[in-house]
Order: structure tokens, then C-alpha cells, then sequence
């Protein structure tokens, strides 16, 4: 089943606070850290694997289908510029394959192509990543809708995961609004409020 919050993992992101998300209910976590070597990646991705794991969370890895597969992930998660979204469904059939769409035209292609999700946004402005587009609203999650689930992303806190789930969207994905928080663990429950 797709998660109707992913909450985005990085390098510096403790086992022990994972483990805690998912067994306060986090359902997805996606584990995004560029730079990284290979080896790197691949340990990370098994650390959140056997973290969350146990509470039937799933975790899908950005970009890399091959650390996806030898790390046990549940899905891969891809880019416009990452290997298309066909050539991951035909190695790896049995995997989530998430793609990002920006309009309803990418998400009707995705679909074709055998995204089972698509990561739509910047929905809102963020400062979590630098260099993207402008952001595309409600109306844009609205339109796109019915297509494939969407999981919004960009700027998303409690209301704006409310907003983004009234607008159409299956759920949504965050790193700021968990890992920004005084408290993730409350932060998440928040959230998970919000999306339910």
C-alpha cells in the first residue's frame, strides 16, 4: 500500500528517531542523500530498512534502483533525469516506482510507463532544496488528480498537508516538517493527523 506520508531521510538522520517515527505510525520513509559514494548510500539505506522495517513502514530510495535492490528497499523513487521509469518497472516489477511530475501531462506518461505514484510538487515554496521551480499551488495538485496518486511535496507542514489531501493529492512527503521540529516525533503525529 502507498504511504500517505513519506518523511525524506538523509545522511545525518539517527536510527534510533527512525525507528521512533515509524512505530508512532510514519508509513513511508524516502531515503534522499545525494553525494554520498555507493557504499555510502547502500549502508544507509539498509540502516533505515532495519530501522523502520520492523513497524511496516516502507522505504523508497531517490534516484537509485540498483541501491534500492541490494539494500531490500521497497521502491524507488525517480527524477526526471534518473533512469526512466519504464526501464525500472521492467527490472524490478515487484518494486514501488514513484516518478516526479510537475503537471497532469508527466503524470498521465508516468502512468504509462508504470509509475505506481507521482512525487508532484514544489506544491508550495521550501527552503529544503535549493534551485527548484516556482512553486504550482492547489490548483495544479487538483488538475493533476485522478491520474496517479500524488504525493505533494514543497513546503508542506500540518495545514498545508490538510490542503494538499483536500486538493486531490494521496499524500505527501516532508524534511522540514518533521526533522526541523523541536520534537519529530510530535511533528509527525501532527502530521499523520493531518493526512489521515
Amino acid at each position: 500500500m502507498l504511504p500517505n506520508l513519506f518523511c525524506l531521510v538523509d545522511a545525518g538522520a539517527d536510527p534510533s528517531v527512525l525507528a521512533e517515527l515509524a512505530a508512532t505510525g510514519v508509513p513511508g520513509f524516502q531515503v534522499r542523500a545525494k553525494g554520498l559514494t555507493d557504499a555510502d548510500l547502500l549502508g544507509l539505506t539498509r540502516a533505515v530498512v532495519g530501522a523502520v522495517r520492523m513497524h511496516g513502514a516502507t522505504v523508497v530510495v531517490n534516484d537509485r534502483l540498483d541501491v534500492a535492490m541490494a539494500a531490500g528497499a521497497d521502491g524507488v523513487h525517480l527524477g526526471r533525469d534518473d533512469l526512466p521509469v519504464a526501464a525500472a518497472r521492467r527490472l524490478a516489477p515487484a518494486l514501488l516506482v514513484g516518478a516526479t511530475c510537475r503537471d497532469r501531462n508527466q503524470a498521465e506518461a508516468a502512468a504509462r510507463d508504470g509509475a505506481d505514484y507521482a512525487g508532484f510538487g514544489p506544491v508550495f515554496a521550501t527552503s529544503s532544496k535549493a534551485g527548484l521551480p516556482a512553486p504550482l499551488g492547489l490548483e495544479a495538485v487538483t488538475a493533476a488528480a485522478g491520474v496517479l496518486p500524488l504525493v505533494a511535496i514543497g513546503g508542506i507542514e500540518p495545514a498545508t498537508a490538510r490542503a494538499a489531501r483536500e486538493a486531490g493529492a494521496h499524500g505527501v512527503a516532508v524534511i522540514g516538517a518533521i526533522w526541523r521540529q523541536p520534537d519529530p516525533v510530535v511533528a509527525a503525529k501532527e502530521l499523520l493527523e493531518a493526512v489521515a
